[in-house]
């Protein structure tokens, strides 16, 4: 098999060893990515003022993880 043929063959098969289809699998990746970027976010205000969000960014990523481990 080509590697061409094996990069779109990606496309079906990651999806499927989660059991979502590609378009089911494009909408978690986006909201994973969303939620990644508010944590980091919030982890960069904390930065410069530490009073504010002092947890936001840790029970974001906690949030994730539990969320991905009741995936497999």
């Amino acid at each position: 098999m080509t590697q061409i043929a094996l990069f779109i063959r990606g496309f079906q098969d990651h999806p499927a060893s989660v059991n979502e289809s590609y378009f089911g699998h494009m909408r978690f990746a986006l909201w994973f990515a969303g939620t990644l970027f508010l944590a980091g976010a919030a982890a960069l205000i904390h930065a410069f003022v530490p009073p504010l969000c002092e947890t936001t960014a840790s029970r974001k990523i906690k949030a994730l993880h539990a969320r991905i481990e009741a995936r497999h």
